[in-house]
Formats: C-alpha cells, sequence, structure tokens
C-alpha cells in the first residue's frame, strides 16, 4: 500500500471537483485544470476530499497510486494558491523585457533572445534582472522556468548566466597565472 496515496486531499472552499474514469477536473479561483491520471487508480470525491483508490491488490500500482495522488494534489494547490518560480539574470549587460506574451532577453549574445510565453503561464519582469514565473499547472510552470534558464546556463567560472533565485553555484577557480 502506498503510504501517500492513502491520504485523502482535502478540498477547500471555492474549489469544485468533478471525478471521472479519464482524470479529475479541477476548477478554483485562479483558475481551472484538468489532471490525467494513471491507469488503474481512480478518484472519487467523498465528504469533501478526494481519495484515489487502486483498481486490484497488484503491488506494481502503489507507486502510480502515490504519483495520482500527487498530481491531483498539485492541481487543487494549484487553482487555489498557484505555483510560482523565480529566476534571477546575473551578468553585466543582462537583461529582460516584457512585450506582450514575449520575453526579450539580452544574454551577452550578438542578438536578443525571443521567448514565447506559452498559454496559461504568466511571467513578470521586475527590475530587468528578475523574472517570476506564475501559473496553474506546477509542470508547465517548472518546464518554462527551466527552458528560461537553459537560455544562459550559470557560468561556474564567472558565476554570470540566469540561475533560480536561492541558487547556489560553487564557483570553480579559473587557471592559475604560475
Amino acid at each position: 500500500m502506498s503510504r501517500i496515496g492513502k491520504k485523502p486531499i482535502a478540498v477547500p472552499k471555492g474549489v469544485t471537483i468533478k471525478a471521472d474514469a479519464s482524470g479529475v477536473d479541477v476548477k478554483g479561483p485562479k483558475g481551472q485544470m484538468k489532471q490525467a491520471l494513471p491507469p488503474g487508480v481512480t478518484a472519487a470525491v467523498e465528504d469533501g476530499t478526494i481519495v484515489t483508490k487502486k483498481d486490484s491488490d497488484d503491488p506494481q500500482l502503489d507507486k502510480f497510486h502515490g504519483l495520482a495522488r500527487s498530481l491531483v494534489n498539485n492541481a487543487v494547490l494549484g487553482v487555489t494558491e498557484g505555483w510560482k518560480r523565480e529566476l534571477d539574470i546575473v551578468g553585466v549587460g543582462y537583461r529582460a523585457e516584457l512585450k506582450g506574451q514575449q520575453v526579450v532577453l539580452a544574454l551577452g549574445y550578438s542578438h536578443p533572445i525571443v521567448f514565447d510565453v506559452p498559454k496559461g503561464i504568466e511571467v513578470a519582469v521586475e527590475k530587468q534582472t528578475h523574472l517570476t514565473v506564475t501559473g496553474v499547472d506546477r509542470q508547465l510552470v517548472g518546464q518554462v522556468a527551466a527552458n528560461l534558464r537553459r537560455l544562459r546556463k550559470p557560468d561556474p567560472y564567472q558565476q554570470k548566466g540566469v540561475r533560480y533565485t536561492g541558487e547556489v553555484l560553487k564557483k570553480k577557480a579559473g587557471k592559475t597565472g604560475a
């Protein structure tokens, strides 16, 4: 039995849940989301909570049972509070600006980089060097933040690039002049 899968998910006020064979529909104040469930796992709404259940006692379903519960819980948290990732741009002349649904980044290359923001994600640019990626879908927020970071990964020698806020880099020593 999956310890995580057994835990019921409390449904906050203002959130409506519809569970069927294909997945779970979650609607809340921040938006709505449809979360598909792995095969062999179902979800049901009981007494104001969501409970995930395995279809059989196969031990191979335990990992999917816990996964399904975590995915539905992330969807509930996403429509109530939302998910957020913050990025810092470090480097002389490195900056970002928002133009409609595009982020234009100057990251030390010969040309500016235009990044299209996907639907359902919001990117806020504060002081040209701080980006905040927010949205309802935790996976999509993390993927967009990772794609922005990948445009100029932090350099271990000069510490320049796009990094997550609070990310600690291990500085490498350069060549010694011996």
